[in-house]
C-alpha cells in the first residue's frame, strides 16, 4: 500500500471518482429537468374523488393527479405522538367556477380511495380560465342542440377544428398584415416630425404623406372588416355543455376552446401523437395566461436572436484586442495591467455588467443618438430606452474576457517559424496575421466563441435591466423591414425561467413549465455550441498539417 501511494496511483483513482462523480450528478440533473419537463405533455389520467369534509358534506373531485407527498398530522396514539399521512395534488381546473386550478387533498379525507374515472370524460383546454373536466351534455349549434354524446363528440371536433383555423387565420392579419401596417403608419408620423423638424415639410411632402396614409388606412380597413368577419364567423361555431364535478353544467363557446382530448380513452399510440403534437404547440405558440400556459416562441426567437448578435459583436472586438496585445503591442507595466484588467473582468458579478449597460449604453449612447438621429420623435425615445441591440452589446461585454483569452492562447500555439516565413517571403506583418496566423488560431477562437454563447445564453440578471420583458408585442425579428428591429424589447427564455417560477402567482400550473423550458433552453444551447464545435473540429483539421 505504501508503494502505492508513493506511485502517485491514489491521486489517479481519486480524479478518476470525482470525474465520475462530476458526470453523474451533470446527467442525473438533465434527467430529472427531461422528465419532469417532458411529463407535463403527456396525457394525464383523469380521477374522480369523493371528499368528506369534517362537517359531513361530500364534495366531488374530477381532475388529474399530478403529485404525492407524505404530511405529519398530530396522532396521540402513534409511538411519536404524530403519524404520516398521504396527500393528493389534483389539477381540477375550471378556474372560472372554482377560483383555482390545484387543490391539495388529504387521503383521510377520501371516500374509497382514488378512483378511475369512467371512460367518457373529456378535457378542454381554454384560451382563458384553465382546463374543463367533465362529460359532454350536448352541443348547440345554430340553434340546434345535439345530445347524443358520440354525434355531439364529433360534432365538436369539426367545430374545435374550424374555430382554431379562425383563430389562426385573425391571429395572422392582426398581428402580421395590420401590424405591418400599423408599423408603416407610424413611419409616417415620424417622417412628418422629422420634416417639420427641419422645415422641410412642404405641400409637396404634405400630399405624398398623406396619399400613402390614405393607401395604407385603405388597406387597414380593408382587413379590419375581414377580420370582424371572421370574429363573428369565430363567434357561430356554437358551445358546449359539459357536466362537471358535483352534477353542475358548464357551457363552453366553443371560439374558446384551443383543444380537447379524452385521455382515458387514449391508446398507446393517440398518447404518443398527444404527447409530440403538445411539445410542437409548446415551442410555436405564444404564451397564455400569465406565461403559464401556451407556448414559448416569442422566447426562443429572443433568445437565439440575442445570443447570435452577442456574437456578432464579441468575436471581433475580442480577437482584434487579443492580436493587439500578442503581436504589436510591447511588453511592459501597462500591458501587464491591461492583462490583469481583463482576468479580473471576468470574474466581476454579471449584474454589474446589466447597471453599466443601462447607465452607458441606454441613458448615456442612446440618448445621444436619439438626440442626433431621432429628435424628432423625442420625448418617445427610440434608442434610449432598453431594446434588443443594447442587451446584445451588453452580453458581449460580458463575455469579451473568454474570446480575448481563448484567442490568446490560440496565437502562443502558432510556431514563430511561421511567422518568420511570412516575413521572409515578403509578406507585410498584417498580412502574415491575416493569411497566415489568424486562420490558425480560429479553432481557438470557436473554443472561446463556444464558452461565451453558453454563459450569454443563460444570463437572466444584466437582461433584466436592458431589454427583456416578460411579454413583448412584437417580435425583434420578423418580415418587416429592417427586418431586425434592434430597438425592440424581446423575451429570453431564461427569463422566462425567472418570471414563471418565481413570479407566477399560480405556482402549480407554473412548475412544469420551469422544467420544460428549462431543458428547451439547455437544447438550444447545447445546439448552439454543437455548430460551434463542429465548425471549430474542420477547421482544427483544415491547419493540422501546419501544426508540425
Amino acid at each position: 500500500m505504501k508503494e502505492w501511494f508513493k506511485k502517485g496511483e491514489h491521486w489517479i483513482w481519486f480524479s478518476a471518482s470525482t470525474v465520475s462523480i462530476s458526470v453523474v450528478l451533470v446527467f442525473g440533473l438533465l434527467g430529472m429537468i427531461a422528465w419532469k419537463g417532458l411529463i407535463h405533455f403527456w396525457p394525464h389520467a383523469v380521477y374522480h374523488i369523493e371528499v368528506q369534509h369534517q362537517s359531513g358534506q361530500q364534495e366531488v373531485i374530477v381532475g388529474e393527479l399530478h403529485d404525492t407527498k407524505m404530511k405529519q398530522v398530530e396522532d396521540n396514539t402513534a409511538p411519536h405522538g404524530s403519524r404520516e399521512v398521504p396527500q393528493y395534488l389534483f389539477k381540477i381546473g375550471n378556474r372560472d367556477v372554482y377560483g383555482i386550478d390545484f387543490r391539495w387533498v388529504s387521503s383521510e379525507d377520501m371516500v374509497g380511495g382514488v378512483e378511475r374515472l369512467e371512460k367518457d370524460v373529456v378535457v378542454i383546454e381554454r384560451y382563458e380560465y384553465g382546463n374543463v373536466y367533465g362529460h359532454i351534455e350536448s352541443v348547440k349549434l345554430n340553434g340546434q342542440v345535439e345530445y347524443n354524446p358520440h354525434k355531439a363528440l364529433e360534432m365538436l371536433a369539426e367545430q374545435v377544428e374550424k374555430g382554431s383555423a379562425l383563430h389562426s387565420e385573425i391571429h395572422h392579419l392582426e398581428k402580421i398584415e395590420i401590424g405591418a401596417i400599423n408599423y408603416k403608419i407610424e413611419g409616417l408620423r415620424l417622417e412628418e416630425k422629422r420634416l417639420r423638424a427641419n422645415n422641410d415639410f412642404d405641400a409637396k411632402a404634405e400630399a405624398r404623406l398623406a396619399a400613402e396614409r390614405a393607401e395604407l388606412q385603405k388597406e387597414f380597413d380593408t382587413l379590419h372588416q375581414a377580420v370582424q368577419v371572421l370574429y363573428q364567423q369565430a363567434e357561430s361555431t356554437g358551445e358546449v355543455t359539459l357536466r362537471i364535478a358535483g352534477e353542475r353544467t358548464l357551457n363552453v363557446p366553443v371560439n374558446k376552446i384551443v383543444s380537447f382530448w379524452q385521455p382515458n380513452n387514449m391508446t398507446t399510440a393517440e398518447s404518443i401523437g398527444f404527447f409530440f403534437s403538445n411539445i410542437g404547440k409548446f415551442m410555436w405558440d405564444e404564451p397564455r395566461e400569465a406565461n403559464t400556459e401556451g407556448g414559448v416562441f416569442p422566447a426562443i426567437i429572443g433568445t437565439v436572436t440575442m445570443v447570435m448578435l452577442m456574437a456578432i459583436f464579441v468575436t471581433p472586438m475580442g480577437v482584434i484586442a487579443a492580436i493587439y496585445m500578442s503581436e504589436y503591442a510591447k511588453e511592459g507595466v501597462l500591458l501587464r495591467m491591461v492583462r490583469i484588467s481583463i482576468n479580473n473582468l471576468a470574474g466581476v458579478p454579471s449584474i454589474v455588467f446589466g447597471i453599466f449597460g443601462l447607465g452607458f449604453f441606454v441613458y448615456i449612447l442612446g440618448s445621444s443618438i436619439d438626440e442626433l438621429f431621432y429628435s424628432y420623435a423625442l420625448p418617445s425615445p427610440t434608442f434610449g430606452t432598453p431594446g434588443l441591440l443594447w442587451a446584445s452589446l451588453t452580453m458581449a461585454l460580458l463575455t469579451l474576457p473568454v474570446v480575448i483569452v481563448s484567442t490568446q492562447e490560440g496565437l502562443s500555439r502558432v510556431p514563430r517559424a511561421l511567422r518568420e516565413g511570412g516575413l521572409a517571403l515578403g509578406a507585410t506583418k498584417s498580412e502574415t496575421i491575416m493569411r497566415i496566423v489568424l486562420p490558425m488560431t480560429m479553432p481557438a477562437i470557436m473554443t472561446g466563441l463556444i464558452l461565451a454563447i453558453a454563459r450569454a445564453a443563460g444570463e437572466v440578471a444584466p437582461l433584466m435591466l436592458v431589454g427583456v420583458v416578460k411579454l413583448a408585442p412584437e417580435l425583434p425579428l420578423d418580415m418587416v423591414a429592417p427586418f431586425v428591429h434592434l430597438d425592440r424589447k424581446f423575451m429570453h427564455l431564461g427569463f422566462h425561467i425567472y418570471d414563471v417560477g418565481f413570479q407566477s402567482p399560480n405556482v402549480e400550473a407554473s412548475q412544469p413549465l420551469v422544467y420544460a423550458t428549462s431543458l428547451l433552453l439547455v437544447l438550444i444551447i447545447l445546439g448552439l455550441n454543437l455548430g460551434a464545435i463542429t465548425i471549430r473540429n474542420r477547421l482544427r483539421e483544415k491547419y493540422k498539417s501546419l501544426d508540425h
